[in-house]
Order: C-alpha cells, then structure tokens, then sequence
C-alpha cells in the first residue's frame, strides 16, 4: 500500500436524508426523525472515529437537507471539499419503517435524486489520486450520470495506486429490477480489491446463495478479501488462503441502518493501519479487523439511524475489552 498518500480513504456515493419512523403523533399520524445517511459516510464516520483521514466526493440539492448534510459531514471531521450542491435537483430522501426488532423497510424519494447526478468533470481528481482506499457501493450504479462517474473514478483511483474497496449494499426499490441490479453490481467486480456483502446479496453478486461458495467465486475473480456479514450472526472474513467466521456481539437491537457501513468502515481502519496490500494480510489480521469491525456494527445499532450512532473508539474499545490494539 502507498503511505504517501494524504487520504487513509475516500469515498463516492450517495449522501442522503434517513427519515426513521419515531413514533405517534398526538393525531394518530406517523412521525419521522430527520437522520443524516448514506452507506459510503457512514462507513467514512467509523473510519473517522477511529482517527483515520478521509474525503467523501458526492452530490446534495441546495436545499435544507442537502445544507444539513453538508454541516453533519463536516462535524464528523470528514473532508467535505468532494461535496456539490446543486439548486436544479432535491437531496435524495430514505423512509425508513422500523420493526419492534430494529429490521427496516424503505421508500425512497429519487426522482432523480442529487445523488444520481453527478458528473465526472465535477469530481476533484486530487482526492483520487491522494487516497489509499477508494470505496464506491452500488447506489451509484442504478442511473446516470452518476453510473458512468462511478466506473471513471474507480479507474481513476486505481491508476493512481489506490486500493478498491466495493460494498454492493442493494436497495430493489431502486432498481428497475433485479436483472439490471444484478448485471450492474456484478460489472463493477473486476475492479475490486475488497469487498463487503451480506449474506442476503451472495446470490446477487455471484451464482451462489451459500456465503462460503460465493467468497470462493469472488476470490477467483479476482478479488483478494471478501467479508461475507452474517447478521447476528457475524462475519465470513476471507482472502486466498484462508477463512473464518468472526462471531459478533450481543446488542439491544434498536436500529440495524449502518450496521454493515460501520462494520466495514471499522474493518478497513485497521486494515490501513498496518500498511499492508490486501494479499499481504493474514487470516489472523483479517480476524482482528473483522472483530473490531464487529464492535464498532454491534454499537452502532443500539441507537437510531447510520452517522449519528457510530460510536467513538473509546466504546468500541471498551466493547472489545482492550486498551489498544497493536499490529
């Protein structure tokens, strides 16, 4: 991995209003609480948190949202100079109904969302060629012009030394249908270094439902770490010589939004910490990564929605039961 560089990670994608059920009115009606989302930054805020640099690069309206937005990325300490705001389209909003067990349901208003609209002549190429992650997730993929701007910064990044971390986080109410969503996440796989999925997306990405069978898929394509999440469950954390499966914790579930972000954002900081290619972790790093990525996820859904419920690290470490973690 180049150490030179000036960004741990950067990341493009969507950055979105969360509106999470909260209950009852007076009246009877449903209420909503106005949270800041967005897979990519709240995977970039668990990097954050754990005293990483990173950059975000993405698109908001002009509006009240999109201005929100803006303020709470910069309060989490992430660059915010790869951030348009643009007075022709709405900041993309997220519905989000929640269970008395924390599962979600969605409804998105995107039509087109701000999101979807960005183009590559509007990205800072500094921030690519200045990063050692570049992460994308698939949100990008589903229109234009953002599908294009997605695959040449991705490009972009990776002639520029950059390693290429993907997280297909699938969303149907986004899709015109599966088919397309399958064709389009799988055509951003030859580009991977690392990737995160659920085990609800292995039969998305690859020909297999089976979390094992489908890291074997991806690593013989090309890809050199796959962490398969298993819900509750833990994660399958593999590259090409090995693999385990990393339990996670016990929590009182409130919310599971950014419960994958976090894991991955908490995964990849201390993957970056040891200043190794992915081919060069071991099982055992990739074990110790996995874990504090598990304590990071395992706090992050005890509180309402994605940004505002990662933990600092100091609770991740108490989670963890360490003062520190040494490489």
């Amino acid at each position: 991995m180049r150490m030179d560089k000036e960004y741990d990670i950067v990341a493009l994608g969507e950055l979105l209003i969360d509106f999470t059920s909260a209950g009852i009115s007076e009246n009877g009606s449903l209420l909503f609480e106005q949270n800041p989302g967005g897979a990519p930054v709240n995977m970039l805020t668990a990097a954050e948190k754990a005293g990483l640099k990173t950059a975000f690069i993405g698109k908001v309206g002009n509006d009240m949202h999109g201005k929100f937005l803006l303020d709470i990325v910069k309060k989490q300490g992430i660059d915010s100079r790869g951030i348009l705001m643009d007075d022709t389209v709405f900041t993309t909003l997220a519905f989000v109904n929640l269970t008395s067990d924390g599962e979600r349901s969605f409804s998105f208003a995107r039509k087109p969302g701000a999101d979807t609209m960005i183009g590559y002549k509007e990205v800072d190429t500094q921030l690519l060629q200045n990063t050692k992650i570049f992460h994308v997730g698939s949100l990008s993929l589903t229109d234009e012009p953002a599908r294009t701007t997605t695959f040449q910064t991705v490009k972009y990044a990776k002639n520029s030394g950059a390693i290429i971390s993907y997280d297909p986080n699938y969303r149907a109410q986004l899709w015109k249908n599966e088919k397309t969503a399958v064709e389009r996440m799988r055509s951003m796989l030859p580009f991977v270094d690392m990737i995160k999925l659920s085990d609800e997306e292995t039969s998305l990405l690859t020909p297999y439902k089976d979390p094992d069978e489908a890291a074997d898929y991806l690593l013989a394509h090309g890809i050199k770490i796959v962490a398969v999440t298993l819900g509750s469950d833990g994660v399958l954390i593999c590259n090409r010589k090995d693999r385990q499966k990393v339990s996670g914790f016990k929590s009182r579930v409130v919310d599971t939004t950014g419960a994958g972000d976090s894991f991955w954002g908490g995964f990849l900081s201390q993957f970056v910490r040891t200043g190794k290619c992915p081919e060069e972790s071991s099982i055992e790093e990739l074990k110790t990564f996995a874990r504090y990525g598990n304590a990071v996820a395992s706090l992050c859904i005890e509180k309402k929605g994605g940004v505002l419920a990662i933990p600092e690290e100091t609770e991740t470490l108490k989670r963890l039961g360490e003062s520190s973690l040494n490489f």
